[in-house]
């Protein structure tokens, strides 16, 4: 599957962000989805397939590179990368600026799930940083977030997420086993589920290598029909059809 290359801008301290727009003609403004990678460094690349699948759905997509490896856990990275979306969406054909922010849609995949997750359901999250709706995808939620410090598992046992909450996970993940999206799902009986038969690649339109030792663009149909499923998971998270 060959997948066009964005066009890649700044975004903080030489960090750069991947912008997938929807095709030309979609009517804008836009809704946004800002979509963070997981735990290897600077592989925004690896979300490709999957943001591109959304943006043509009819979204603009932007994947910024993080750095998991720093002392802060990429804290500031996906701080950074949030607070810019909200202020350059407009820039690109989005929805996703100005107060409220309410077509703005956080995601994320793997690591970046459990952060995306965390910071959006979290009561202390600023208002002008919460997303509208969050997708965790390929997620384990039982342990603290770099961005908030806090398990999002048991604290959203104890209290209702404040955002619409959506999760999709590989019922053949042998990367983050399901039971962690499970259990989530058990702790938050509101939240959207979808549970796909995939593994932890797969559910994001990509396959493992271990020549390349990273994920790359799946040609395997079960795989690349499974990123379409958790594309129009995003995309209906984000109010379109």
């Amino acid at each position: 599957m060959t997948t066009p290359l964005p066009e890649s801008v700044p975004y903080a301290d030489g960090q750069f962000l991947d912008v997938h727009r929807p095709p030309a003609g979609t009517p804008g403004p836009v809704p946004v989805v800002l979509l963070w990678h997981g735990s290897g460094s600077d592989e925004r690349d690896v979300l490709r397939p999957l943001a591109r699948a959304a943006a043509d759905l009819g979204l603009l997509v932007l994947v910024p590179d993080w750095r998991p490896h720093l002392p802060d856990g990429g804290r500031a990275d996906l701080l950074a990368s949030l607070a810019h979306a909200r202020r350059a969406a407009a820039e690109f054909g989005g929805d996703g600026a100005g107060g409220g922010g309410e077509r703005l849609v956080l995601a994320g995949w793997s690591l970046g799930a459990k952060e995306a997750v965390g910071l959006a359901t979290h009561p202390d999250t600023p208002a002008d940083l919460r997303p509208a709706a969050v997708v965790g995808i390929a997620g384990r939620y039982d342990t603290p977030t770099a961005t908030t410090g806090e398990a999002t598992l048991p604290a959203l046992a104890a209290r209702p997420s404040p955002v619409p909450l959506h999760l999709v996970h590989g019922a053949a993940d042998e990367v983050v086993d399901v039971a962690h999206a499970r259990e989530l799902r058990a702790a938050a009986p509101t939240a959207s589920y979808l549970e796909l038969p995939t593994d932890h690649a797969g559910v994001v339109m990509t396959a493992y290598s271990p020549e390349a030792r990273r994920c790359l663009p799946a040609t395997a149909p079960a795989a690349v029909h499974a990123g379409r499923r958790t594309a129009l998971a995003i995309a209906a998270a984000a109010g379109v059809s």
